[in-house]
């Protein structure tokens, strides 16, 4: 099931970034980002977020802060749905395009977003650190 992210469901997104990624978001910076008009969504199963996104509006312009699926429901089509749920919010808002950034090497997270429609459109050198790394920008129009 997806659902729109409350401010109650900050801890159990702050243990999935934390299980996810090598710099996590802390609970405080969820809620912020969530303040400052971040729309976050999340996977749920039997009461339990599995997997969740975000998506940052400025003007016309999406950018997704994240996806995260637990590594215990990974290769289910969690991730696409929340993609796609993703696209359908852009589409409501009437968002020119959505980007992102996504690590050269997360070659699982490439495919997704390929098959969802995204393109590379460039790359930011050494965006990513534990460890360094580079970011392809990824970018749909028209979805």
């Amino acid at each position: 099931m997806i659902r729109d992210f409350s401010p109650a469901d900050a801890e159990a997104v702050a243990l999935l970034e934390a299980e996810c990624f090598s710099s996590p978001w802390s609970e405080q910076a969820i809620l912020d980002s969530y303040s400052e008009g971040v729309l976050f969504i999340l996977a749920e199963e039997e009461g339990r977020v599995i997997g969740y996104a975000g998506l940052q509006t400025v003007l016309d312009e999406g950018y997704i802060t994240n996806i995260a699926v637990s590594r215990d429901f990974r290769g289910r089509g969690i991730g696409s749905s929340l993609v796609e749920q993703l696209k359908e919010k852009a589409r409501q808002k009437g968002l020119a395009f959505i980007s992102l950034e996504v690590r050269h090497s997360n070659a699982a997270a490439v495919a997704l977003y390929e098959k969802q429609g995204f393109k590379t459109v460039g790359k930011r050198k050494n965006f990513y650190t534990a460890p360094l790394e580079d970011a392809l920008i990824m970018t749909i129009e028209g979805f």
